[in-house]
């Protein structure tokens, strides 16, 4: 069901859905923009750039409850199983999204991430705003034909194609059923706006093709590269914590002051962080800086796609803006790589 409504329309069908359940979307926070709870259709922004944090924090959260603890022997697991409605999101964040999908349903099911993921109902949108540092045209997320559940795209005129793939989709479209259908014409201004955006969300170039990428992080793990930007990095962790399609946690034991009582949560970690790979006995696997950097792009570009056939990069851009030492871009990192293989 793909349908063509004006903005008051569009207004409309989501302040139904914000009466209805719990609903999150694209606002501005000053010169920036976040996804936060949606009061109102009129805060909802689908013309942002980028959001500071990627719409993951509502599916695997920073801080999770995973169970209750009484005693030594008495537990409860905790899950969230309320539905709720995410806005706005952009291809390159719903990409990552269904990666995350991938991993967490693989080898051991992760019930907590899958039961809430089970409960939301994503709505994209087209990219209006090219942001500083996407390079998403490059990872192929510029726009994505499937994995939403509705997708929004503002094509020329003003008018909106709203494209309501799935059940969970329809169940929160009843406002749109009467809507126009979209004509032959409305689909071919989206066409263009999704070809449009595969050449614009391309601030910087990526020159390596995305299957080649891990034969040439296996070739490059000598590299001086790592070294050399590793001894301007802070270890601060931003690049991992902005990343859509980072998921690593670590798992902690907060007891009550009555020593009986306590919760097990999880909470956001990073492998740039020093004490990431840290185990029993003070051992790390990963002490040196120049490890946990070169880490990072081995994951996105060669463990990941080895483990589930896909680039862990979207080409958000968010983790260049994040890093004040300007050595977080995963462009300029496999770019050198290639420059020094054709050297050779």
């Amino acid at each position: 069901m793909i349908k063509i409504v004006g903005k008051d329309a569009l207004e409309t069908w989501v302040d139904e859905v914000i009466a209805r359940m719990r609903t999150y979307g694209v606002q501005a926070k000053g010169d920036h923009f976040s996804f936060e709870s949606l009061r109102r259709a009129a805060d909802l922004r689908l013309d942002y750039d980028v959001t500071i944090l990627p719409p993951k924090k509502y599916l695997q959260p920073p801080r999770e409850t995973l169970l209750r603890f009484s005693g030594a022997v008495e537990y409860e697991s905790v899950f969230d199983e309320d539905p709720f409605v995410i806005f706005g999101i952009h291809p390159y964040d719903l990409e990552a999204i269904l990666q995350m999908d991938a991993i967490f349903e693989k080898d051991q099911r992760d019930e907590h991430y899958l039961r809430r993921r089970s409960k939301a109902v994503l709505v994209a949108c087209d990219v209006e705003t090219v942001s500083e540092n996407v390079f998403a045209g490059c990872m192929g997320t510029a726009y994505l034909e499937s994995g939403f559940d509705i997708l929004i795209t503002k094509i020329d005129g003003g008018d909106y194609v709203v494209d309501i793939q799935t059940d969970a989709g329809r169940s929160i479209a009843d406002s749109l059923k009467s809507a126009k259908d979209a004509n032959k014409k409305a689909l071919a201004a989206r066409r263009e706006v999704w070809n449009k955006n595969k050449a614009r969300l391309r601030r910087h170039k990526l020159e390596v093709p995305l299957e080649e990428l891990p034969a040439l992080l296996e070739a490059g793990y000598e590299h001086p590269i790592w070294e050399e930007r590793a001894q301007r990095c802070y270890s601060c962790g931003s690049c991992n914590l902005v990343c859509p399609t980072c998921y690593c946690f670590d798992v902690r034991d907060d007891v009550g002051w009555d020593l009986k009582h306590g919760v097990r949560a999880r909470v956001w970690d990073g492998c740039l962080l020093a004490g990431f790979a840290e185990v029993a006995g003070g051992h790390n696997f990963r002490r040196n800086r120049a490890d946990r950097y070169r880490h990072r792009y081995y994951r996105k570009g060669k463990y990941l796609p080895e483990m589930i056939g896909k680039t862990a990069c979207v080409g958000c851009g968010r983790c260049i803006t994040a890093c004040t030492a300007k050595i977080a871009n995963p462009v300029e990192v496999y770019n050198a790589l290639l420059e020094e293989k054709d050297d050779h």
